[in-house]
């Protein structure tokens, strides 16, 4: 009788701890499957409501949608805000369930990404609005150069562009914090690295094109002797 409860207490033991966790199981999927619903449903209301404001006219404007679908997307920059909500949506109930199966460590491990969410949504929007300001001013410049008649206003319009392109880029990264500054400071080195190669080769390679635009965008007065 001895050897049979030596045999059963273990059995008994498993069966009783998975009489235990079955609720929690049950309970946990019940959760994931609430938020997975719940997160498609915000995730159409938040794409109607940005669609509502002509989001989607801003980010076609900007350029961003552009970008997208050479990256081979087929959804605009509204949807990935859907997209997001989804995930924000998502990431929560498996907090929700994680927390109620006791995974502490795969609790703690969502709450950060969920916390990283807020800052990625910030990022994206630093880039839309960037991007449209950046347009807006390349606009301008390529304007105010056709009405002065002045030559090369394209090239300057392009370098006013990329030049607050680039800020708009390092203030998203700097807002994401990856890396530790890492990343700034690499794009930086690289762009500097690019601006001394086209100076170079526009010094060395170029030098009468470089004074024809010298004299073209500050003409001497022809009086002079």
């Amino acid at each position: 009788m001895g050897t049979i409860d030596v045999v059963l207490d273990p059995v008994r033991g498993f069966m009783l701890q998975l009489g235990t966790f079955l609720p929690r199981l049950a309970i946990a999927v019940g959760l994931l499957v609430a938020g997975w619903l719940i997160a498609k449903a915000i995730r159409f209301s938040v794409v109607r409501a940005l669609r509502a404001l002509n989001l989607h006219v801003l980010t076609e404007r900007a350029g961003i949608d552009d970008f997208l679908r050479q990256g081979g997307s087929k959804s605009d920059a509204t949807d990935l805000f859907g997209w997001l909500a989804y995930a924000a949506v998502i990431l929560a109930s498996l907090i929700i369930a994680s927390n109620s199966l006791g995974l502490a460590q795969v609790t703690e491990l969502l709450g950060r990404i969920v916390l990283f969410l807020p800052r990625l949504l910030v990022a994206l929007l630093v880039v839309i609005f960037g991007s449209y300001f950046a347009r807006f001013i390349g606009g301008a410049v390529r304007g105010y150069c056709k009405r002065v008649q002045l030559g090369d206003g394209e090239l300057l319009a392009r370098f006013a562009q990329y030049g607050i392109m680039t800020f708009v880029v390092l203030l998203a990264i700097d807002h994401l914090d990856i890396g530790g500054g890492l990343i700034q400071e690499t794009f930086l080195i690289l762009l500097a690295g690019v601006v001394f190669a086209v100076a170079l080769a526009f010094g060395l390679g170029a030098r009468d094109r470089a004074a024809q635009l010298i004299e073209r965008w500050f003409p001497r007065d022809r009086g002079e002797p």
